[in-house]
């Protein structure tokens, strides 16, 4: 899996459905390439080797942004708790 980077998850998302995007576009380029061209068998070998890489690389950004996604979705979560607290012990506080 790849390493994450420090910062704002949202960056990390923005960053990891850029990255997503360019190989599902690649994928489908490839795709294109074998079902339309007349290829040797081994540049057919080639290509679908390619193509197995770019599912692989595509499935693990889409793990990681399952990671990302949860973890902001729980920080979000935190967040309002905490809101929500301030605002109850400020209520009570001026009470």
């Amino acid at each position: 899996m790849t390493q994450r980077k420090r910062g704002p998850a949202l960056f990390q998302i923005d960053g990891l459905e850029e990255k997503l995007s360019l190989c599902q576009r690649e994928l489908e380029e490839l795709d294109g390439r074998l079902g339309r061209e007349e290829l040797s068998p081994q540049d057919r070998r080639s290509l679908e080797k390619q193509k197995k890489g770019l599912e692989t690389k595509a499935s693990n950004y889409e793990r990681e942004l399952q990671v990302l996604r949860r973890e902001n979705r729980r920080n979000t979560l935190l967040s309002v708790a905490i809101f929500l607290l301030l605002v109850l012990a400020y209520t009570c506080w001026t009470v």
